[in-house]
């Protein structure tokens, strides 16, 4: 991983609150087709510089960019859709 990494961030034009990081000049059709039907068409949000140590607005540069490293994309979602999704796969876990 680099020190700084040009980033672009999408919104969703499907889901509220959701937004998209990749590196800047990624292509779209490169992501995974579940993502892009669930996400939509992205729409542009801002490029920025970012850093491991950069704090956003609900993760940290650490996070996202070891996420763009491993994934090529850091999805973040509204606090009670992640909320939803991490309780409904305690609930699945329960169930085994």
């Amino acid at each position: 991983m680099t020190d700084k990494t040009f980033v672009s961030v999408f919104r969703s034009s499907k889901k509220a609150d959701t937004y998209i990081f990749v590196r800047r000049g990624h292509y779209w059709s490169t992501l995974p087709e579940a993502l892009r039907e669930i996400f939509g068409q992205p729409v542009h949000s801002m490029d920025l510089v970012l850093t491991p140590e950069r704090k956003l607005a609900r993760a940290t540069g650490q996070a996202v960019l070891e996420a763009i490293e491993d994934k090529d994309f850091y999805l973040q979602m509204p606090e009670e859709l992640e909320s939803y999704v991490v309780e409904f796969k305690e609930k699945l876990k329960d169930r085994r």
